[in-house]
């Protein structure tokens, strides 16, 4: 195995949402970007990582910031979506590096802002639904949210659940359960 399979990345995004429908004119787009990084060799858990992103076409609303606990003026102080794109690239190796989210919600996220503005996809074709896996992994007739795979798995919620730092933590551990029972797979995605 060299070092592209041996480390996974772990992402998990946070973006701008509403109670309801969204305000006129304004997106979702991508806010925090958290990314676990795994050793599938060692079976460990070896970085913790987080990109703010500022929004350029929405505002946090209130319902998000309870949600998340980011608030406006947090995200203000992060970087464009571009800019977050490029780190991933250069500080993560996300164009050659197996990746892994809970469900698609963040893979079609990347796909649907990158088209909107722009700039490159930063991830290779490497992805896998780790829901999915899960799902499968225990014979699931119904697939769970994140924290309710931990709770099948017996695993704590680490951090704060919504913050994307800590969930890519959670489902970093839930990805390592998986590899301890023999049941995690990469997979490619055609996009």
């Amino acid at each position: 195995m060299n070092e592209n399979e041996e480390l996974l990345n772990v992402v998990d995004v946070e973006a701008t949402c509403w109670s309801g429908r969204a305000p006129a004119g304004a997106v979702s787009e991508i806010i925090e970007i958290g990314l676990t990084v795994v050793d599938l060799a060692t079976r460990e858990r070896i970085g913790k990582h987080r990109i703010l992103v500022r929004p350029e076409h929405s505002s946090v609303s209130e319902f998000c910031t309870e949600l998340t606990g980011l608030t406006q003026a947090e995200v203000d102080t992060g970087v464009s979506f571009a800019e977050a794109c490029r780190i991933l690239a250069a500080e993560h190796d996300a164009g050659t590096r197996a990746w892994a989210s809970w469900g698609d919600y963040d893979r079609k996220q990347f796909a649907s802002q990158c088209a909107m503005t722009g700039v490159a996809y930063p991830f290779g074709r490497r992805h896998t639904n780790a829901k999915l896996v899960f799902s499968e992994a225990y014979e699931l007739e119904r697939r769970q949210g994140m924290a309710g795979a931990l709770r099948i798995a017996g695993l704590p919620l680490e951090g704060r659940h919504h913050r994307g730092e800590d969930d890519a933590w959670n489902i970093a551990a839930l990805v390592l359960d998986m590899v301890g029972r023999d049941a995690w797979r990469l997979t490619s995605t055609d996009y």
